[in-house]
């Protein structure tokens, strides 16, 4: 049976959303795990998603609801930061999963996180950093990448965002697009969590 990684984000104008896409990919080029894009609920109304600019939600990600997560061996978690933490619309899907805490439905699934952020003092490590309080009550195992992702982890001649929490693009004004070593880092980091559930699922079997 195939190990199954979920990769769940929120994004607001396509910056996580990108790197949710290559972190697809990098799963998936494990053998034996399938791979899913999910996105949360938005909660903010239209007229207002029009007033900032926030371009129509990709139709081909579906919806997830909490009750969704448990069939899941794994997941990676995205969403742009607000104020050093994750965005508003990613707390409120958190904050619906109650009933799986109650049981502990996801205590032992491993889960990373990554993240886009205005600039380079916006919360590259804040935002995962204060994220994991939401993996430790449920009991999720934290996966970070610390450096595994070698040499692009020491590039200092280019903006990359991403940090040993996980992977990261900034997005500045919101023209800014994801650099292809920022999508290497995602693609990376989607191989690297999705052999570590691979590795736990098959343990446990």
């Amino acid at each position: 049976m195939a190990t199954k990684v979920y990769i769940v984000y929120y994004s607001t104008y396509g910056h996580v959303e990108k790197l949710a896409r290559e972190i697809k990919r990098g799963a998936e080029s494990v053998e034996g795990v399938e791979a899913k894009l999910w996105q949360v609920p938005e909660t903010l109304p239209e007229e207002v998603l029009g007033k900032l600019g926030a371009p129509p939600k990709s139709e081909d990600v579906p919806v997830i609801t909490a009750d969704e997560l448990p069939s899941a061996d794994g997941f990676i978690f995205g969403f742009p930061t607000r104020f050093g933490m994750m965005a508003a619309q990613f707390k409120a899907f958190m904050d619906s999963t109650g009933g799986l805490w109650r049981t502990q439905a996801l205590a032992g699934k491993p889960a990373g996180i990554f993240y886009a952020t205005g600039s380079q003092g916006g919360g590259q490590e804040t935002t995962p950093l204060t994220a994991i309080t939401q993996l430790a009550h449920h009991g999720i195992i934290f996966v970070p990448i610390g450096y595994t992702f070698g040499a692009g982890m020491f590039e200092l001649e280019q903006v990359k965002g991403g940090s040993p929490y996980g992977a990261g693009t900034y997005a500045g004004d919101g023209s800014r697009q994801p650099s292809e070593l920022e999508l290497a880092q995602a693609f990376h980091q989607g191989k690297y969590i999705a052999g570590i559930t691979k590795k736990l699922k098959s343990s446990s079997a």
